[in-house]
């Protein structure tokens, strides 16, 4: 039987061949080149963002435009220049992506400084691979300017917060009448996720992944996939192992489907609960609370802030968090570590009273 992250990557590739589909065929070699350095979600996600890139030629460029995609080969690329893709980074502000069932109509895009970003990678990774492979003549994306991302403020829940949110789980106190005809039901699993969350900032998709036997409880252990595929045990406090134990005994009677038997969290109609399930328990339980836009990210943020807050250690938050890379963690945290040097200052006396 199949597990839940090898169903995922499972439908990620399926969907990554019905949007090769609409992209010029010769890029089938770059997914295929890239497949051993990244993941199926990092190609799928270069999938999307280069179909931006190919309608954008297909309605902007000078010599490309009206060319099919299928018609598109790698010598194509040479025709695009540094210039074409600063173009296509201004037009990210703002267009419309078409809706093929109804022309008439389509939705309108805005792309900030991160949205750019990305879509500038995939352009530069498509780039980089072909020029390795000497079949185009130079590298445009290469010469391209990052946009500038401006840091925004970490959204955190602070200590008060915290406990009215937990408060508010628990107690249903917060939710509308339809709400809480549904509250009994589920709160013991909402308190056992968000608790889970918040004590040991785990991402959502690990969380919505974890199985009963990922669990142990006598090292107050549990076992997720991170992000890149990597397997690892994060440890949680005995808040976390209360609010599990009390859940799981009110698993052990929940009508589950036989292929999510194992699955740990549970929708009401006994299939494993999804990421987007989580994200709107999460906002509906947070609403009232207070004015942040809560979500899951926000209770990780929560949870690396306050770590950093009690240990000062910054290689321990970026390694409890998974960040692959501490600059990753200090950039996010930049604000507590400028609140504690400017503490530091404060214990220096240069003339003693």
């Amino acid at each position: 039987m199949s597990t839940y992250h090898e169903n995922l990557k499972n439908q990620e590739t399926l969907r990554l061949r019905e949007i090769q589909k609409e992209l010029p065929p010769f890029l089938m070699e770059f997914f295929r080149g890239i497949a051993q350095t990244t993941s199926t979600k990092t190609r799928l996600g270069y999938a999307y963002d280069l179909r931006i890139f190919f309608r954008y030629l297909y309605e902007e460029h000078g010599t490309l435009g009206g060319i099919d995609s299928a018609r598109l080969t790698v010598e194509s690329l040479n025709q695009v220049s540094s210039d074409d893709i600063d173009c296509f980074m201004e037009y990210l502000s703002y267009y419309i992506r078409p809706d093929y069932e109804h022309p008439e109509s389509g939705m309108e895009l805005h792309n900030d400084e991160k949205g750019k970003s990305r879509k500038l990678a995939a352009i530069r990774s498509m780039y980089k691979y072909f020029y390795k492979k000497k079949k185009v003549v130079a590298n445009p994306a290469a010469i391209v300017e990052t946009p500038k991302i401006h840091n925004k403020q970490i959204v955190r829940l602070d200590v008060n917060e915290m406990a009215d949110f937990l408060d508010a789980v628990e107690s249903g106190g917060k939710l509308s009448d339809h709400q809480k005809a549904f509250h009994d039901r589920t709160k013991k699993r909402d308190l056992a996720i968000t608790t889970l969350l918040l004590g040991t900032g785990m991402r959502v998709s690990e969380c919505v992944g974890i199985n009963i036997k990922d669990i142990d409880f006598k090292n107050n252990a549990i076992k997720i996939i991170r992000k890149g595929g990597n397997e690892v045990f994060l440890y949680f406090g005995e808040e976390v192992q209360a609010a599990l134990e009390d859940y799981l005994e009110e698993r052990q009677h929940a009508i589950t489907k036989k292929e999510n038997e194992d699955a740990l969290f549970l929708s009401s109609q006994g299939k494993r609960i999804t990421v987007r399930a989580v994200q709107n328990l999460v906002k509906k339980y947070a609403f009232g609370v207070t004015v942040k836009k809560i979500s899951p990210h926000k209770l990780r943020s929560t949870f690396g802030t306050n770590l950093y807050q009690e240990t000062g250690d910054i290689y321990l938050v970026a390694d409890a968090l998974g960040h692959a890379d501490v600059n990753t963690t200090r950039k996010h945290y930049a604000e507590i570590e400028d609140q504690r040097r400017r503490k530091a200052a404060s214990y220096i006396k240069l003339r003693k009273e």
